[in-house]
């Protein structure tokens, strides 16, 4: 399996969370990243995905993953 890249620009990290935005809502959600790339998400790397940031207005829904023991 490749991994596959961060979205920004000039970043050659490995994405670890995927980023969508939610613009009925002004939301951004931040999850896991997501199983295939999405044309309308962002994949990010952890540092990208740590200094997210949104406009002012908007959310920010970070979502993490539960493990499989539970």
């Amino acid at each position: 399996m490749n991994p596959r890249p961060c979205s920004k620009v000039a970043c050659s990290r490995e994405a670890t969370a995927t980023l969508t935005y939610v613009y009925a809502d002004s939301m951004a959600v931040l999850g896991p990243l997501a199983g295939r790339r999405e044309p309308h998400s962002y994949d990010l790397c952890s540092l990208h995905a740590d200094r997210l940031s949104a406009p002012r207005g908007w959310q920010v829904i970070r979502q993490v993953a539960l493990s499989d023991d539970h």
